[in-house]
């Protein structure tokens, strides 16, 4: 199946060799104005100027894209979107003042979830998961990664696990397994943090290991969750395994978890809220990247990340939705763009650009996804009419999106 999308109004990050970008490299968008894409067998092979197209070019199907703007899709490389149920009893908690850690010891937050879940069977969760999947995919989502850690013992962390694995196998997009079952203390090892260590390495890795359920080994590391010392622990356990370590870091305080994911080589550190000048120093130039959540800041009316530091820093840094129940019960990855120019002062063509390339390499699929490039995936989006690049983020709110492609088919 050949095709060939013509008069493209806007052809957006166009690159003939990708690699992930730092600093004031994020700002470089490269564009082709009055453009054509042809694809075959939902791989980009060429694109163009108009006036170079061959009028004689053989194809299945000629799209006329006159006066869209077509980008690729969104890589979304931090969701939690396997859940039982929503929780916005805990949003009016929150509204009335209650904080973060609060409602957690009250006996929210993540094991409110967690119980959930465990009364969820495994065809339950798949089948509210793939609905979300389709939503996300509908508002330009062409590649996720997907958590563990509303399990928090044996039995439902392989559950989460293996409806993730299902979901790998039924999705068009690409899809990451992250195992996080150090998200938070279960209350039966509240007292007992060794017990519970013990449990996740030495009952729950060798499990997921030997079924092959999980790209990623992922770290809750943050005061009154996992220090330090117990998130390196289990990390290196992970790696041990073949597991690749990811860190939630430095959202609620400065953690060190910045500092011990570079010296692991963690694909990524995400959250960053709470960043320190060390912190900051060890991302700076470092091959892990910096994974911001900005919808968790602002659904928690926490500080936003501090982007302009990172990028002046010559951080590699990614946008994520960080999609789940509890603090970012959302993964429109168009309002995450949005709000990270509104809020963290980052240029649309960096946020753009940390949304879709950087969070291709933020899941290890930098070579296959994230930009207009021959050979890889054509996972796109086509925009409805828009003035300007800069409109897409200063639009925010607005469904911009007319279609999306995925695999060189529409959806």
């Amino acid at each position: 199946m050949k095709s060939i999308v013509h008069h493209i109004q806007l052809l957006v990050n166009t690159r003939m060799h990708t690699n992930v970008l730092r600093g004031s490299e994020l700002a470089l968008l490269p564009t082709i104005a009055d453009a054509y894409l042809i694809i075959e067998n939902g791989i980009i092979l060429r694109y163009g100027h108009m006036q170079d197209l061959n009028r004689e070019e053989q194809a299945d199907e000629w799209i006329d894209a006159t006066g869209a703007m077509v980008m690729p899709a969104w890589c979304d490389s931090h969701t939690h979107l396997v859940f039982a149920e929503t929780r916005e009893s805990e949003f009016v908690d929150k509204i009335k003042g209650l904080s973060y850690e609060a409602i957690a010891t009250k006996g929210g937050g993540i094991l409110n979830s967690a119980r959930k879940l465990a009364n969820c069977s495994e065809e339950e969760l798949f089948d509210r998961a793939m609905i979300r999947l389709h939503s996300l995919m509908q508002l330009g989502t062409g590649a996720i990664e997907i958590k563990s850690g509303y399990g928090l013992n044996t039995e439902q962390e392989l559950k989460m696990l293996r409806v993730i694995q299902r979901i790998k196998s039924a999705a068009p997009i690409p899809v990451k397994a992250s195992f996080l079952g150090a998200h938070t203390y279960p209350l039966a090892y509240k007292e007992n943090h060794e017990g519970y260590i013990d449990e996740i390495i030495n009952e729950m890795l060798p499990l997921i290991a030997k079924e092959k359920l999980a790209d990623y080994i992922d770290v809750f590391c943050e005061q009154g969750f996992f220090n330090v010392e117990e998130t390196e622990r289990i990390c290196k356990a992970g790696i041990a395994l073949g597991l690749k370590p990811k860190i939630h870091a430095n959202q609620l305080h400065a953690s060190g978890g910045v500092q011990l994911g570079v010296g692991l080589q963690a694909v990524s550190v995400d959250h960053l809220e709470t960043m320190d000048a060390d912190a900051i120093k060890a991302l700076s130039n470092s091959n892990t990247i910096g994974t911001l959540l900005p919808t968790a800041a602002f659904f928690l009316r926490m500080p936003f990340q501090p982007a302009r530091t990172l990028l002046e820093a010559n951080a590699a840094i990614a946008l994520a939705s960080d999609y789940n129940p509890g603090s970012s019960p959302s993964g429109n990855m168009n309002f995450v763009v949005s709000l990270s120019c509104i809020q963290m002062r980052m240029l649309p063509e960096e946020a753009i650009n940390a949304a879709t390339l950087n969070g291709a390499y933020a899941m290890e699929l930098g070579e296959e996804l994230g930009s207009i490039t021959p050979g890889k995936r054509a996972n796109l989006i086509f925009m409805k009419q828009v003035p300007s690049l800069a409109y897409i983020p200063y639009s925010f709110g607005n469904n911009l999106i007319d279609k999306v492609m995925i695999n060189g088919h529409f959806i």
